[in-house]
């Protein structure tokens, strides 16, 4: 696989902390036909978790998150970076953005165990297009 880097939209959607909410969350945006790129949920204290959603149509995931009735915070900006997984390769990324200028604030990766990778780059949205740029988009 090339290295292929996009734009993403991502939105927010906390819940509380109870056992079934991720099921519940993402078994209804898989009814309503929403294909999701990445997903990550963390704690936001005791009683409440909050999903990180990257679906691949943002407009089709509003429609469906108010059918859901899924309160959001979004669209949110990033970018998705999927690439061979070899040694080094994030390196060469943040390298490519650091020498435009821009900060990543967040990340996250993962690799497929197959021999590729996902990772994600959060950055300041005053610096996203620049961002963009230094990744050829």
């Amino acid at each position: 696989m090339a290295l292929t880097v996009r734009k993403v939209d991502y939105f927010y959607a906390t819940v509380g902390d109870e056992t079934e909410a991720g099921y519940r969350i993402l078994s209804q945006l898989a009814e309503l036909g929403i294909n999701l790129l990445a997903v990550v949920a963390v704690p936001m204290g005791p009683s409440r978790t909050q999903f990180t959603l990257f679906p691949e149509d943002g407009g089709k995931f509003e429609s469906a998150a108010g059918k859901a009735q899924l309160s959001l915070d979004g669209p949110h900006h990033a970018l998705l970076v999927q690439g061979d997984d070899e040694l080094g390769a994030l390196a060469g990324i943040h390298e490519r953005l650091g020498r435009a200028g821009v900060r990543v604030y967040a990340s996250s990766g993962v690799t497929d165990g197959r021999g590729s990778y996902g990772y994600v780059l959060y950055v300041r949205p005053q610096e996203f297009e620049r961002a963009a740029a230094a990744m050829d988009l």
